[in-house]
């Protein structure tokens, strides 16, 4: 019973950040006001979701990494990124996609409880290997709402539509830039997890490293590089 109280919330919390959000963007409330209250109520809802996730991810030899269990793991980490980051950002208004995804996968790890499939706590390096994969994952997932955005507004900017949500975003120049790294982030812990992964691959297949196609994807994917060609450093520390 408390477990369904807790996933109703929850999903319930969730549903009603994203409609404060999106009332924010259509320019019904613009206030900070508007902004504080959808962050309250996704942290609490996130905090509901992290109980929800250390109920139902401990069990027997690890931590219960199947598929809906895992895409909730994900979306909650997901929120919580986007949480803190939207204190300082002004990336507040992703959360019209970001909160009903999360509610999303609450429901589905609720409704369709997936097949325990542990992955046992063999050493504290694994383990942080796991975290920085979901890490990884997390912030390119964020970015890719980030350029969805981008690409709404560049569209209503070309044909000439200024008003209702365009007036809420921030600059292009700033919305830009603020996806560029995340995804320069979001790729660099990707390269940590690909480096991680040669140590304990032995441990799992029997071999230091697999060339399988998704090492080999992986490892392709790892060398993109940014279009201005630059050093990371130097573009994670333009203005």
């Amino acid at each position: 019973m408390l477990d369904s109280v807790l996933n109703f919330l929850a999903t319930a919390l969730y549903v009603g950040a994203g409609a404060l959000l999106w009332r924010r963007l259509a320019g019904a409330n613009t206030g900070r006001g508007a902004k504080l209250s959808a962050i309250g109520l996704g942290v609490i809802a996130a905090l509901l979701h992290a109980v929800i996730l250390y109920s139902g991810m401990q069990v027997d030899g690890g931590l219960n990494l199947g598929f809906t269990s895992a895409v909730s793991l994900v979306a909650w980490v997901v929120v919580a990124l986007f949480l803190a980051t939207a204190l300082s950002k002004p990336i507040e208004n992703l959360g019209i996609f970001i909160m009903p995804t999360a509610a999303a996968t609450v429901l589905s790890a609720w409704a369709w409880p997936s097949r325990n499939i542990p992955a046992p706590y063999t050493s504290a390096l694994l383990f942080s290997h796991i975290i920085i994969s979901i890490l990884a994952y997390s912030l390119l997932a964020i970015a890719v709402v980030q350029s969805l955005m981008l690409s709404i507004q560049e569209r209503h900017l070309r044909h000439r539509q200024p008003g209702g949500f365009m007036r809420t975003l921030p600059p292009m120049q700033t919305m830009e830039q603020l996806m560029f790294q995340m995804i320069a982030l979001g790729f660099f812990l990707l390269t940590l997890t690909l480096i991680s992964g040669i140590f304990f691959s032995e441990a799992v297949f029997g071999k230091p490293l697999m060339f399988t196609p998704y090492c080999v994807i992986a490892i392709c994917l790892a060398r993109v590089r940014h279009p201005t060609r630059r050093p990371l450093a130097i573009w994670l520390a333009r203005p």
